[in-house]
C-alpha cells in the first residue's frame, strides 16, 4: 500500500505540470476564435499567471498574431508556442475594444512581477483602468512585496479602483477612503462615475472628492509657483547683466536683448561644431557658456570702446545709439544664419519631466535654468565683491573722480564693466535657447521686461535685481489664469507704475553716479 501510494505521488508530481502544459496550450487556441471566445482567453491567460503568455499577448494587442486555416498560431512567421518555422498561409487575428479591455487587464496581472519599476507601474496602471474585482487579491500581494513609493502609489489607485468596482458595499467604501486620499484627476473622474451607480454611498464619495479637489488645488498652485519662478529665473538672467551696465555706468543700452540674442546662436554654433564628434557633443551646451561669455563680452567691448564712451552724459543720444546698434545686429545675424528659427537640442539631464513630493511635475529644463540663473548670480556678486576688477568698479559707482584720482584708469573700468554685463547677457541666451525659439527676435522680447526688473528692484542693485525678478514672474503667473496672459502684463505693469510713484529709486536705492541720475 506505502509504495503504491509513493507511486501516486510521483505520478501525479509528474503528470501536473503535463495537465498545465496542456491548459495553457488550449487557453492560447482560444485566441483563434471570435471576439467573445477571444475576451475569454485572454482573461484565463492573465489569471494563470504564466510569463510565457506575455509575447503572446503583445503579439495579439500589436496585430502581429497570426492563424493558419487549421487553427496554428504564429508570430512573425513562427510558431506562437514552439518557436518553430509556421504555415506560409496564415491570416491575421483581429480584435475588438472588448479584448483590447481584457488585454489592458492580462498584462496588469502578468506584468506585475516584473523585476523593472516601470514595467510594474504600467502593469498597475492598466489594472486602474480595468478596474475589476478580480483583481483585488493580485494587487494585495503585489503590494505584499513592492518597495518602490511611486510604483506602490500606483498599485494603490489601482487597488482602490479594483475595490469600487466590488459588489460588497464595505469593500466599495473602502476603495472610496483610498482614491480620496490622492491627488489624481482619474480618480476624481471615477468616483463620480461610481456615485452615479452607488447613490447610497453619495456623501462618502463627496467627501472623497473634496479632498482630491483641495490637493489638486495645492498642486496647482505649486505648479504655477514653479512657473512663477521659472519665469523669474529668465527675467534674472536677462536683467542681471542690465543691471551692472545701467547701475554702473548709467547707460540705457537698448541692445541688451541682441547681446541675449547672440548668446543664443553661440550655442547654436557650438553645438553644430560639436555635431560629428559623439563623445564631445553631449558636453556642448556646457562648452556653449563660456563661449557666448567671451563673444558677447568682446561685442560689448567693442561698442563701448567704439561708441558709448563718447556718449557719457548724454543718455538720449545713448539710448538712440544702442537702438541702431541693436538693429544692426539682428540683421547682421538674419544674413549669416537666416531670419528662421535654428534648433538647439537639449542634454539628455535636462529632458523630461520631475515629479516632485505631492505630485507636483516641473520640467527639468526650467528646473535646471533656476539653478543656474542663481550660480550665475552667485559668481556675478563674488566677482564684484572679491576681485580687484569689483573693487574698482565699485569705486567707480561710489565716486568717479576720486577714483580716478587714486590710480584707477576709470576708463578701462568702463570698457570691462560693460564687457562683463555684455558675457552675462550672453549667458543667458544660452538658458533661453533650451525654452525659447532661437531666431534673430529673441532678445526683442526681454528687453522691456529686463528694465522693469531692474527699475523695480532698484538701479545697481543685485539683490534687488533678483528680488524684483522673481517677485514679477510669480505675480504674472499668478495673474494668468484669472486674467490671461495680456492682461496679467499690463497689470504688471500698472502695478510697477504706481510703486515706482512711491519708491523712485526701486526696492534698493544705492548711492552713487548712477543712483544720482
Amino acid at each position: 500500500m506505502t509504495r503504491f501510494l509513493r507511486l501516486l505521488a510521483v505520478f501525479l508530481l509528474f503528470a501536473a505540470p503535463l495537465r498545465a502544459q496542456e491548459g495553457f496550450e488550449a487557453v492560447v487556441a482560444g485566441l483563434a476564435g471570435g471576439f467573445a471566445a477571444q475576451a475569454e482567453a485572454v482573461e484565463r491567460l492573465g489569471a494563470l499567471g504564466d510569463p510565457r503568455a506575455v509575447p503572446i499577448l503583445r503579439a495579439l494587442s500589436e496585430g502581429r498574431l497570426q492563424k493558419s486555416p487549421e487553427g496554428a498560431l504564429a508570430i512573425d512567421g513562427r510558431d506562437a508556442l514552439t518557436g518553430a518555422p509556421a504555415p506560409t498561409a496564415t491570416e491575421a487575428i483581429r480584435i475588438n475594444n472588448r479584448v483590447r479591455g481584457a488585454l489592458r487587464g492580462a498584462f496588469g496581472r502578468l506584468e506585475l512581477a516584473s523585476a523593472s519599476d516601470a514595467e510594474r507601474a504600467a502593469a498597475a496602471a492598466g489594472l486602474f483602468r480595468a478596474r475589476s474585482p478580480e483583481n483585488i487579491q493580485i494587487l494585495e500581494d503585489a503590494l505584499g512585496r513592492e518597495a518602490n513609493p511611486g510604483v506602490r502609489a500606483t498599485m494603490e489607485r489601482a487597488l482602490a479602483a479594483s475595490r469600487l468596482a466590488a459588489p460588497d458595499a464595505g469593500v466599495r467604501r473602502q476603495g472610496i477612503l483610498m482614491l480620496g486620499g490622492t491627488a489624481s484627476p482619474e480618480a476624481r473622474g471615477l468616483l463620480l462615475e461610481a456615485r452615479t451607480a452607488s447613490p447610497d454611498l453619495a456623501p462618502e464619495i463627496d467627501a472623497a472628492v473634496a479632498a482630491i479637489d483641495q490637493r489638486l488645488q495645492l498642486r496647482r498652485v505649486a505648479e504655477t509657483a514653479f512657473q512663477g519662478l521659472s519665469l523669474g529665473s529668465v527675467l534674472l538672467l536677462a536683467a542681471l547683466g542690465l543691471a551692472v551696465t545701467f547701475g554702473v555706468m548709467g547707460v540705457i543700452n537698448m541692445a541688451h536683448g541682441e547681446m541675449v540674442m547672440l548668446g543664443a546662436y553661440t550655442t547654436v554654433v557650438v553645438q553644430e561644431a560639436f555635431r560629428g564628434i559623439p563623445w564631445l557633443f553631449p558636453w556642448a551646451l556646457p562648452l556653449s557658456v563660456p563661449a557666448a561669455f567671451l563673444v558677447t563680452a568682446a561685442v560689448g567691448a567693442g561698442l563701448e570702446r567704439g561708441l558709448i564712451r563718447h556718449l557719457y552724459g548724454r543718455p538720449l543720444e545713448t539710448l538712440l545709439m544702442t537702438f541702431g546698434v541693436g538693429m544692426i545686429l539682428q540683421q547682421a545675424v538674419r544674413l549669416a544664419f537666416g531670419a528662421q528659427n535654428r534648433e538647439v537640442i537639449s542634454p539628455a539631464w535636462m529632458q523630461g519631466v520631475i515629479t516632485l513630493p505631492g505630485g507636483v511635475e516641473v520640467t527639468q529644463n526650467r528646473l535646471w535654468i533656476i539653478i543656474f540663473s542663481l550660480l550665475v548670480l552667485g559668481l556675478t556678486v563674488a566677482a564684484i565683491r572679491f576681485t580687484r576688477f569689483g573693487l574698482e568698479m565699485r569705486a567707480v559707482v561710489q565716486n568717479r573722480r576720486i577714483a580716478s584720482t587714486m590710480g584707477i584708469r576709470t576708463g578701462r573700468v568702463d570698457a570691462m564693466t560693460f564687457a562683463f554685463g555684455s558675457g552675462i547677457a550672453g549667458m543667458a541666451g544660452v538658458a533661453l535657447s533650451q525654452i525659447d525659439n532661437v531666431s534673430p527676435n529673441l532678445g526683442t522680447g526681454y528687453i522691456i521686461d529686463s528694465f522693469m526688473v531692474v527699475v523695480f528692484g532698484g538701479v545697481g542693485s543685485l539683490a534687488g535685481t533678483m528680488i524684483g525678478a522673481f517677485t514679477l514672474g510669480l505675480v504674472n503667473k499668478l495673474l494668468e489664469p484669472w486674467a490671461g496672459a495680456v492682461l496679467a502684463k499690463i497689470a504688471v505693469l500698472v502695478g510697477i507704475m504706481l510703486f515706482i510713484q512711491r519708491r523712485p529709486k526701486g526696492l534698493f536705492a544705492l548711492k552713487g553716479r548712477a543712483a544720482e541720475q
